[in-house]
């Protein structure tokens, strides 16, 4: 499953998270030959900086909807193959309040989230079970993306081919479920603030186990699952990871120094 500014980097971002599961890596600026009086000497130059995205042009996620009751009832259907095999996540009474605390042991350092049931029950439901059944122990974080408008780091697939998932999918929540009534109003690029947790996607409602990072406030519509939050120990393991760029310089691929999160509990 292919999970993967201006108004322009904010479709791109879209256009990354959809479709960045392909675990391809852009490749580098072409070098370029420059001559001189007395050879001809072939330089690289770097890349010219981006400009930074004005988020003033952008509108915030939207309040949380409240929820109504205790517990709701969530939907898995299956979808093969596996990225590993694991087991469905139970489907009744799904308690929609309370926070869940995950530390995602990294070979680059502890990243600490907070999973947030009222905003996304039957995300986090899917979550913890993943994280009881070992299913992101050794799992790489395949993707890295650091253009101004899409600063994430993409993981959540043991085959860390981008295309992973745990067998089964399940439908969006927050923020897509805020616009119930104004279902157009979800196509509108929002930020997703630094130290924001969100679902990779391959279109509505086909959420599976991956996963991004802001690091930096990102554009997107909101169009992927909010479910919780990164610690600030956390940032700081992210704020690294994004240092040391993309394999091959480029702003979108893999990490140029791996990240594999060895577990998580």
């Amino acid at each position: 499953m292919n999970r993967t500014s201006a108004l322009t980097i904010a479709v791109a971002a879209t256009a990354l998270v959809l479709a960045g599961c392909s675990g391809s890596t852009e490749p580098a600026a072409a070098p370029t030959t420059t001559p001189s009086s007395s050879s001809t000497i072939t330089t690289t130059e770097a890349p010219a900086p981006r400009p930074a995205l004005d988020l003033s042009r952008f509108g915030a996620l939207p309040p949380v909807p409240q929820p109504t009751t205790d517990t709701v009832s969530c939907s898995y259907p299956a979808e093969s193959p596996a990225a590993k095999e694991v087991d469905a996540p139970a489907t009744d009474n799904i308690d929609v309040f309370g926070n869940v605390d995950v530390t995602l042991s990294t070979n680059q350092g502890p990243i600490g989230i907070t999973l947030d049931r009222t905003q996304a029950p039957c995300t986090v439901n899917s979550v913890v079970g993943l994280v009881q059944q070992g299913y992101f122990d050794g799992s790489p974080c395949h993707r890295l993306t650091t253009s101004p408008g899409l600063e994430v780091l993409q993981c959540g697939d043991p085959s860390g081919s981008g295309r992973g998932g745990p067998g089964y999918t399940f439908a969006n929540e927050y923020p897509t479920t805020a616009y119930t009534d104004d279902p157009a109003q979800a196509e509108n690029p929002v930020v997703y603030p630094r130290g924001t947790l969100a679902m990779a996607n391959a279109g509505p409602d086909t959420n599976g186990s991956q996963f991004f990072l802001v690091y930096a406030d990102s554009v997107l519509p909101p169009q992927y699952t909010v479910f919780g939050t990164i610690s600030d120990a956390g940032l700081q393991t992210l704020d690294a990871i994004a240092a040391g760029g993309v394999t091959g310089g480029s702003e979108d691929g893999a990490p140029a120094n791996p990240v594999i999160v060895e577990s998580a509990a």
